[in-house]
């Protein structure tokens, strides 16, 4: 009988491939087929047909992109896995936004680091002074022409006025998370709506902007929640999706949670891949914790971008290390 299912599932997963490969749209109820993949061999043979379907579309590079918390803490919003919450007692540092030359420090860093794309993130729900706006958009025009990276910016839900000025200061992609499905993201957060974040991503991409996507799971979502998500950010066009699994931590209602297994991780990096064979899959916030020593099979499961160095709260890695095992699995950086 196990057998059986085993070679069910084989011819599956090549069906399935195929018709992602051949241009196709997988449907909703082959993404529970994938998510309901739970031997061990199965797992390992959807993570070759996640590779065959980022190679085919995406090549081999990996995109490396790195952020800075530009302002931290105090935040109006009640995300319950946010440790800059003001609602709740994480331990962080706090403080208002930097100044322009210690933005422009921390991109200097990213690029030394192999970084081709650097992000501006600060906590609240949305830029809150035409000051904070102008520093931001003078680091904008500082990072696009002399250090020649790529700008992003993750300011919360933002005008399209606002948005028209980051446009003419440089600014190319808007990251802003949808964090959850729309089915569940009342449990996570009462103090905007999802509507809310769904407009800002449409203003967006009215303005011009590339729009980069995704969010955060192990926060208590159903299966068929994370197929959700996937497949309201495939409706939506989004050019980038960004992935974090959720390192629970403490003063927050999220601590109540335990890491995913690594090997559920793995299965999920899969099913945005074969959702969206277009475009990067971007895993970030909560991999090191997380996967541990299978770290370098993210790739494998269909990951075409990471981010390297620190998050917003929490300590990153050595980027030496993941340049390292990007090589050693035989792919290159994008440059």
């Amino acid at each position: 009988m196990i057998k059986k299912m085993a070679v069910d599932n084989c011819s599956f997963l090549n069906e399935l491939s195929s018709k992602v490969l051949s241009g196709g749209a997988i449907t909703w109820g082959e993404a529970q087929g994938i998510l309901s993949l739970s031997a061990q061999e199965e797992v390992m043979m959807l993570l070759a047909h996640a590779t065959q379907i980022r190679n085919h579309f995406k090549g081999t590079a990996i995109d490396l992109c790195a952020i800075v918390n530009a302002k931290s803490g105090r935040c109006s919003e009640d995300c319950v896995f946010c440790a800059q919450s003001a609602h709740y007692k994480a331990d962080i540092q706090t403080y208002p936004l930097r100044d322009t030359n210690k933005i422009i420090e921390e991109a200097e860093k990213a690029k030394h680091n192999g970084a081709r794309r650097f992000s501006m993130v600060i906590s609240g729900k949305s830029v809150t002074t035409e000051r904070e706006l102008e520093t931001v958009c003078e680091a904008i025009r500082i990072i696009s022409q002399r250090l020649q990276l790529l700008s992003c910016a993750s300011l919360g839900i933002l005008s399209r006025e606002q948005l028209h000025f980051l446009h003419d200061a440089g600014l190319t992609r808007y990251h802003h998370n949808l964090e959850t499905a729309e089915s569940y993201f009342p449990s996570i957060c009462s103090t905007h709506t999802f509507k809310e974040r769904v407009d800002t991503l449409l203003s967006a991409k009215k303005e011009g902007f590339e729009v980069c996507s995704g969010g955060i799971l192990g926060i208590g979502e159903t299966l068929e929640q994370r197929i959700e998500l996937a497949f309201t950010l495939r409706e939506l066009e989004v050019d980038s999706v960004p992935l974090n699994f959720l390192i629970p931590i403490a003063g927050t209602p999220a601590e109540k949670y335990t890491l995913l297994p690594p090997l559920e991780i793995l299965k999920i990096i899969a099913l945005f891949r074969f959702v969206h064979p277009l475009k990067d899959i971007r895993i970030c916030g909560g991999r090191e914790v997380s996967l541990r020593t299978l770290q370098p099979l993210m790739y494998l499961a269909g990951a075409s971008g990471t981010m390297v160095g620190n998050y917003l709260t929490i300590s990153g890695r050595d980027p030496q290390i993941d340049k390292q095992e990007i090589a050693d699995l035989g792919f290159t950086v994008k440059a």
